[in-house]
């Protein structure tokens, strides 16, 4: 037996160094572990402060930009088929053409009063003809403006008659033109009928022959096959301005229509 075992510092005292050993690896643990909570908790301070000025710069900004991002956020929403779909024009359109205007009254309203577009242009014809609503040629007017403005053909060649006849607006031959050319431009084939029969009169001053027969030719082609009569009065009245024009005119108003493109 060795000395210190025998003066009573033998296994005793290795338990105790033992267990002196333990409780300070836990001490440094805890010192480790308080450590580490105080970081997390400065962090944690930091990330509050942090999410606090993202959430100011958040609300600064929606405030600011709630439209576009309103408008953004429903085409987004459109695109992954969680708001209305462009289908729901299409009902609105279908109800309209069978003659269920109340059924298109009650889903082009909301649409139209959410901007869409086509949805205004309806809006306008229902309040034009009086259909499902009381006849309403200013409130027609406003629909029609906003959907024209946004770039609707068929609004733009709307907006061009009222101006043209002086409906709930003052008669202005510029507008009308403007108007019409808008709708021509993108192949709307009644705005290119009337842009022919504008130039056909000379209603901006000397009638031009070679640009009214070629809207007419384009009004023509551009008309559907079911819609005979318009079609008939396109191909008349190119016809009739033809017989007034020289044969190198009619080559160019050829020429002018080939190469038309729509915008």
């Amino acid at each position: 037996m060795s000395l210190l075992q025998r003066l009573g510092f033998g296994k005793g005292r290795t338990e105790n160094a033992i267990r002196a050993e333990q409780v300070t690896a836990l001490e440094g643990a805890l010192n480790r572990c308080r450590e580490v909570a105080m970081h997390l908790r400065r962090m944690q301070r930091g990330v509050m402060a942090t999410v606090a000025v993202l959430m100011l710069a958040l609300g600064f900004v929606l405030g600011t930009y709630r439209e576009p991002i309103k408008q953004s956020g429903t085409n987004l929403l459109s695109t992954v088929g969680l708001a209305k779909s462009p289908r729901d024009v299409e009902s609105a359109y279908a109800a309209f053409e069978k003659g269920s205007y109340e059924k298109a009254l009650e889903i082009t309203r909301p649409l139209a009063e959410s901007g869409d577009v086509r949805a205004q242009s309806l809006l306008a014809r229902m309040y034009y003809r009086g259909r499902a609503v009381r006849q309403d040629h200013v409130e027609a007017l406003k629909w029609f403006r906003q959907a024209a403005e946004q770039g609707d053909a068929v609004a733009q060649f709307n907006l061009g008659v009222m101006y043209s006849e002086g409906d709930s607006v003052p008669k202005d031959k510029a507008a009308a033109e403007k108007w019409y050319r808008l709708a021509a431009d993108q192949g709307n084939p009644q705005a290119q009928y009337n842009l022919g029969l504008w130039y056909a009169q000379g209603e901006a001053g000397t009638p031009d022959k070679v640009r009214a027969y070629m809207w007419f030719n384009l009004a023509a082609a551009g008309f559907q096959t079911s819609n005979a009569q318009n079609r008939s009065l396109a191909t008349a009245n190119r016809d009739a301005v033809a017989g007034n024009m020289t044969s190198e005119q009619i080559a160019e108003a050829q020429r002018l229509a080939r190469d038309w493109k729509p915008k």
